[in-house]
């Protein structure tokens, strides 16, 4: 018998191939479908991770901007140009008021900045018209504020659901529809208004047969030299951001910038409806507010009053906290954003809405803060 080779050397024995390690064997098939399953689960996770930080950084990101908007201080004399307004509701028309209401509002209004009253009159019909029986005491109503505060100016606040979105309500691009907004337009006035205030919605950015309707109403407003008001949607805090919006929703909510200055090119006053923004915290709200300030300040023209709403009602739903949208942020933002802009600018002012849901609150915010 030969004796072994040398460990190391040619013939040298060697542990079998193999030796200690484990047989590859298949897998049996319910082992096969639950690795499928595991693998499966890990990627969709990976995925929803992905996603969700996709969607929270842009929103974490817009919240710091917003965040740091609302900081610094607002220059000193950036309060009341005595250009405010104040949307009322439909009690001052349809005979729920009395004298001793007036009498009232007017002492209310005594040393704040408020010039104008925007009272609702309508709402006008989907085809346009306004029969006089919507305002039966707006005479009295404007014989007793004249009376009481001469220099207060008392316009009818007209609107109506525009079928921009559905079927049902105002058509704008009905020629004949906008002829007799025109037409209802120029009846309130012969009452005795000092002015006429829309707001139509929901107003889509862009919209040629709006335009069209603002130029005819100038003409009519001019020819009496009384002002012509809207109010306005909140302008794209994000470039394009309505298109997005309208794109997932069918409801583009914002404003671009540019078709802000087109409507604020047509009229006396635009007041930004500066409110329901869902934002969940007063900081998030008042640099909101102090960006919506400045993108308006930028294309609205010296001729025209622009004005700032205040949040003056309580109510809380997905589009409004009504913790975080308070008059002080709101004021507060629009001091920042009127400092950062153009602080010397004459023609602003706030726009308060509304008097039937205000509270003590909110009349102590808007003196303390804005009227000084």
């Amino acid at each position: 018998m030969e004796e072994p080779a040398e460990l190391g050397e040619p013939g040298a024995l060697r542990e079998p191939e193999g030796l200690g390690e484990p047989k590859a064997t298949a897998p049996a098939e319910g082992e096969a479908e639950a690795g499928g399953r595991g693998r499966w689960r890990r990627t969709a996770t990976r995925t929803a991770l992905a996603l969700t930080l996709a969607l929270l950084l842009p929103t974490l990101t817009a919240a710091l901007a917003l965040r740091l908007n609302y900081t610094g201080d607002p220059e000193d004399g950036t309060y009341t140009r005595n250009r405010d307004a104040i949307w009322l509701g439909h009690a001052w028309m349809d005979g729920r008021k009395r004298d001793a209401d007036v009498t009232a509002l007017v002492r209310r209004l005594e040393a704040t900045g408020i010039r104008d009253l925007y009272v609702h009159a309508g709402p006008l019909n989907h085809d346009g018209t306004l029969p006089a029986d919507k305002y039966p005491r707006a005479r009295w109503f404007l014989d007793a504020v004249h009376r009481a505060a001469p220099g207060v100016r008392v316009q009818a606040w007209l609107g109506d659901k525009l079928a921009s979105e559905g079927s049902d309500g105002l058509r704008l691009d009905d020629s004949d529809t906008r002829a007799a907004v025109v037409a209802s337009t120029r009846k309130i006035l012969d009452t005795g208004f000092d002015g006429a205030h829309f707001d139509l919605e929901p107003l889509h950015s862009g919209d040629d047969d709006y335009l069209t309707l603002l130029d005819a109403l100038r003409e009519e407003t001019r020819a009496r030299d009384v002002p012509l008001s809207v109010a306005a949607h909140q302008i794209d805090p994000l470039p394009a951001l309505h298109s997005v919006a309208g794109f997932f929703t069918g409801h583009p909510k914002w404003w671009s910038q540019e078709f802000f200055g087109e409507v604020a090119r047509r009229v006396d006053q635009i007041a930004v409806m500066s409110y329901d923004t869902a934002m969940p915290l007063e900081s998030l709200y008042g640099g909101y507010v102090a960006q919506q300030t400045s993108l308006a300040l930028e294309v609205t023209p010296p001729t025209t009053d622009l004005l700032m709403g205040l949040p003056f009602f309580h109510e809380s739903d997905i589009g409004h906290h009504e913790s975080a949208e308070t008059v002080s942020a709101a004021v507060r933002g629009t001091r920042l954003g009127l400092s950062r802009t153009d602080p010397d600018r004459e023609r602003f002012g706030v726009a308060l809405y509304v008097d039937f849901a205000a509270k003590e609150e909110d009349w102590t915010a808007y003196r303390e803060d804005w009227v000084r």
